[in-house]
């Protein structure tokens, strides 16, 4: 299994995969319209995990210059346990660190506590924070 950045021949299967495994997120977050606002904002934060099947996981990155972020990293249910969240995430550490970014952030429901271990143990700590959000209207 390799990690590689995203082209537009991945759309369907990233699409799919997002499908299966972030549920029905609502209109505002269907895997459609995220990957595209993606590919419109046009950075390199969006790597794939290929193997001799397809796209097997995500992860997508953000970094505005201060911080660092982290958003869909999924991992087929057929493929879990196997090294890859944890070979998408180096990645996406790795390419962040190389543009100065100094510090990575993600969110995780409170609910999705397997999860919450998994990133403990790749070292992501949980921080005293508030988080807030708030819709635009129209996005």
């Amino acid at each position: 299994m390799n990690v590689r950045p995203y082209v537009a021949e991945d759309r369907q299967a990233v699409i799919a995969l997002w499908k299966s495994v972030f549920g029905d997120p609502g209109d505002h977050n269907s895997p459609e319209r995220s990957l595209q606002r993606k590919l419109d904002f046009g950075d390199d934060l969006l790597f794939v995990a290929v193997n001799r099947v397809g796209i097997v996981g995500t992860v997508m990155g953000g970094f505005d210059g201060h911080r660092g972020w982290v958003y869909s990293l999924a991992v087929h249910p057929g493929h879990r346990r196997q090294g890859v969240a944890t070979k998408l995430m180096r990645h996406l550490e790795a390419h962040l660190e190389a543009v100065g970014c100094p510090k990575l952030n993600l969110q995780v429901r409170t609910t999705n506590q397997e999860v919450v271990s998994f990133y403990e143990g790749l070292g992501y700590a949980i921080e005293e924070r508030i988080s807030m959000g708030k819709r635009l209207s129209g996005a």
